[in-house]
């Protein structure tokens, strides 16, 4: 009897549902988007009960096409969860409603809640504590603003009544019975993105706890990547276990299986994230990128990662077709960029919500400079996919600057990969090779993987090696040295006229 596995990638702009063979090839999947909500410039939410409606849509509609394949749910074996991580949903764990829209993890609102927290005694001690740096990005800071100016929020918070959650433990909760017996927990990689977890410990620290002031805050009990941790509640795939969770580029980095510490994968979404396996130990970064955790497979030690978070790469796109009406399409970008061999002295620092790593700006803001009358469109578009780029390349030096290791080759998966153009590039930023696997759900594959292990699917990583070998690409470099180090100089010109530009 075949035995498949489900996963549920809840991401930043849509959710889908794919359906992985014991071979790891997916045979069914459904794709939605959902609403994006932007009430002030710099501000992106979403509805949380949106967010669960979208999940048990895409599962419905997949459980439909098993039919239509012979495929019986009962040979559905266990569902893993994948998220957008740092996504954070206060609620109410009297009625499981929550009290405030999920704030998404590139919103912008909290600088001055940055600010603040910086200011306190003990400031300087919490990357230490937690591998982040206080940033608009994580959860904890989110947590402080919410609680700063929702008052709904704040009285439930003093009730002893709120619950905590980033999307993967909303999703859990509501999908293992929600007020019925659902399960409040959440997985270590994405404990580790709260900044309330100790990053040596995988424990809630008192002093992190204290420093937020969240004292009163249920949160979550942390849980390995891949165990049994519920049944669904309801829907085609009731009884189901829920066996797998990893946040997002956590489950890319499995579902690359970079396994062995060097290892390295970057994801082109609507940011871009670049992961690096360090091993079984930390590595605290002097360079400006955050220590995470990348998995905790239950039973084994967990395998921490480096990692450089970059704002702003696949939503450009989308800013330069919704909102400027450059391109049509997001797939025109590459056609138009592939029409000129370089940006001619174009630099477009994609800064609309700050700067991550390794610079951590939250001041800088879009800038694209070196116009002329020579200029076209088709230059604006290159130097946009340059963007992300060359801040992979500023992430890649950190990380061999931190790990004592220079990188040989790059594995890269998400919908920008699917630009041979805008890979090219990369190859020719890094010079070294960019590796693209034909199947680019590897952030479900990750999902799929984490709880296949868990219900003995795939019982070790050398049942994966054969999993999603077949047409892989090769992108490699065609500059030199010399040339690359130009291409950086007039870079790191634009971040500096990025830089300072909100007062």
């Amino acid at each position: 009897m075949p035995s498949y596995v489900g996963a549920l990638d809840q991401g930043t702009t849509s959710t889908r549902f794919i359906l992985f063979s014991p071979e790891g090839k997916p045979v069914a999947s459904h794709q939605i988007e959902f609403t994006q909500i932007y009430p002030h410039p710099g501000w992106v939410e979403h509805d949380p009960e949106e967010l669960v409606s979208s999940c048990l849509e895409c599962m419905s509609s997949v459980a439909k096409e098993m039919r239509t394949q012979g495929i019986k749910v009962a040979d559905v074996k266990a569902i893993g969860i994948t998220n957008q991580r740092e996504t954070t949903v206060l609620w109410d764990i009297e009625t499981g409603q929550p009290l405030y829209n999920a704030i998404v993890w590139s919103d912008a609102r909290t600088g001055d809640t940055v600010k603040k927290l910086e200011a306190q005694p003990g400031a300087d001690e919490i990357p230490k504590l937690c591998g982040l740096p206080l940033s608009t990005y994580f959860a904890g800071v989110k947590v402080r603003w919410i609680l700063d100016n929702v008052k709904e929020a704040k009285e439930c918070y003093e009730r002893g009544k709120l619950a905590f959650s980033t999307i993967d433990s909303w999703l859990l909760y509501n999908l293992t019975g929600g007020l019925n017996g659902g399960a409040h927990i959440t997985d270590t990689s994405n404990a580790s993105r709260s900044m309330f977890m100790n990053i040596e410990t995988l424990k809630y620290d008192e002093k992190l706890i204290k420093f937020f002031g969240v004292e009163k805050l249920i949160l979550p009990k942390i849980v390995s990547s891949a165990e049994v941790y519920g049944r669904i509640g309801t829907g085609p795939f009731a009884n189901i276990p829920l066996a797998g969770c990893l946040g997002d580029q956590s489950a890319a980095l499995v579902g690359q299986k970079a396994f062995e510490p060097g290892q390295a994968k970057n994801t082109y979404g609507t940011g871009c994230f670049l992961l690096y396996n360090a091993g079984e130990k930390p590595i605290i970064s002097n360079n400006g990128l955050l220590t995470t955790v990348g998995y905790h497979f239950k039973g084994q030690k967990p395998v921490y990662a480096l990692e450089g978070s970059i704002s702003v790469a696949g939503s450009c796109i989308k800013w330069l077709r919704d909102n400027i009406g450059l391109i049509e399409s997001s797939e025109q970008i590459g056609e138009l960029a592939s029409q000129v061999d370089d940006s001619a002295g174009v630099v477009f620092v994609t800064a609309l919500s700050g700067l991550f790593a390794p610079y951590w700006r939250t001041d800088a803001r879009g800038t694209i400079l070196g116009l002329t009358q020579f200029t076209t469109k088709a230059h604006i578009c290159r130097a946009a996919l340059e963007a992300t780029c060359f801040q992979t390349r500023a992430i890649l030096d950190a990380m061999a600057k931190d790990s004592g290791k220079p990188f040989t080759k790059l594995r890269v998966d998400g919908g920008m990969t699917n630009s041979d153009i805008a890979m090219q590039i990369q190859a020719d930023i890094l010079g070294i090779e960019v590796e693209r696997p034909a199947m680019r759900e590897t952030t479900a594959l990750g999902a799929a993987i984490a709880a296949g292990f868990a219900v003995g699917v795939w019982k070790s990583i050398e049942d994966l090696k054969d999993i999603n070998t077949e047409g892989m690409t090769e992108f490699a470099s065609k500059t030199n040295e010399d040339e690359r180090a130009a291409m950086m100089k007039q870079w790191n010109r634009g971040i500096e006229r990025a830089v300072g530009w909100l007062e």
